[in-house]
């Protein structure tokens, strides 16, 4: 998740991108590779990596399938990993050139969306929900009414993320709904209930860990790490699980089958599966890995925060987006479209 300004990429020039020895592409989500990582890793190994940004999973899926980017590694969540692999557009991985691929935790070795990390490992995991500036609303911030039925304290000061699964499956499951549903009834009232909602909002934008940290927007939905960046700039941000269903996502790094810079691929893969250097991606963009061994090096900010321990009495309304059928992903574009009018 993830999608922020991109400050810390190393833009490539060209969408061509060549095949180099100490070279190494990577395609990835905004503001989500540490620096500090990426320069250890150069001084460690000699490879340098080029880091490339995308706002979007589908923005992704876009770019890698049309072919001729040159990326070697992308990162995408835990329902398009499915989609990519079952394209034909990542490796399976060779495991005896990964030795660290025993470091992976146990809850995320055999996920659903790839079993037994055949084609992918963890990068980053965590939630989505609402920040909210408690200075402004004193409420319950732990509802998508926040910004479904938004309080007349919040009314134009709201910002909703442009991330279409992750909007239309909050929506959904605040109509009492399924994500992937093909129910005309639940997809017509999540439809209603974002139309309805839409004029109170402010913005539709990324960039809210500044937004939020000055003020600016008093409500998003939202990552949470970007949303514990917030509050450590402005202690009023607070990060709320809504009760009706959010989202958990998880953003693995696969290797894709044109890859130039396999090798370097391999090495780089290989290094943040190390406790240490997983922790130090963490952070950075301040989620969660899936890395065992990480927690001692992770930062102490980090480990009891509240918008990276989920609540206990929240944790059964988190849900993990499936991939949609096609006639499901149909409804929900649509949705997406009449929302974007």
């Amino acid at each position: 998740m993830k999608r922020l300004i991109t400050a810390t990429a190393l833009l490539l020039a060209s969408s061509a991108l060549a095949s180099a020895e100490g070279v190494l592409n990577l395609y990835n989500w905004g503001n989500y590779t540490s620096p500090e990582l990426l320069a250890k890793f150069e001084k460690d190994t000699g490879i340098k990596v080029s880091v490339t940004d995308y706002d979007s999973n589908t923005t992704a899926l876009a770019k890698i399938e049309a072919g001729g980017a040159g990326f070697d590694l992308v990162v995408p969540s835990a329902n398009y990993v499915g989609i990519f692999r079952d394209k034909g557009l990542l490796t399976e991985l060779d495991l005896s050139k990964l030795p660290n691929h025993k470091n992976i935790a146990a809850d995320w070795m055999d996920v659903d969306w790839d079993p037994g990390r055949a084609y992918s490992v963890p990068w980053l995991w965590g939630s989505t929900g609402v920040g909210v500036n408690t200075s402004v609303y004193k409420g319950d911030i732990n509802t998508s009414a926040i910004w479904l039925d938004v309080p007349d304290e919040l009314k134009g000061k709201v910002n909703v993320t442009p991330e279409m699964n992750d909007v239309v499956a909050l929506a959904t499951m605040y109509a009492g709904g399924e994500f992937c549903t093909e129910d005309v009834e639940v997809l017509k009232k999540t439809r209603d209930l974002l139309m309805a909602a839409k004029p109170h909002w402010m913005s539709m934008d990324y960039g809210m860990e500044d937004k939020m940290a000055t003020n600016d927007v008093a409500a998003s939905v939202y990552w949470n790490g970007a949303i514990l960046r917030a509050r450590l700039k402005n202690p009023d941000v607070a990060y709320g699980y809504p009760k009706e269903g959010f989202i958990l996502w998880m953003d693995s790094i696969a290797l894709l089958k044109d890859a130039q810079n396999v090798e370097n691929a391999y090495t780089f893969i290989n290094y943040i599966l190390e406790p240490e250097h997983a922790a130090m991606l963490s952070a950075f963009a301040r989620y969660s890995n899936g890395v065992a061994g990480s927690e001692e090096f992770m930062p102490e900010d980090m480990k009891d925060a509240p918008e990276v321990v989920v609540p206990e009495e929240f944790k059964a309304a988190g849900h993990f987006l499936p991939a949609c059928s096609p006639k499901a992903q149909e409804y929900i574009t649509a949705i997406w479209t009449e929302l974007q009018k």
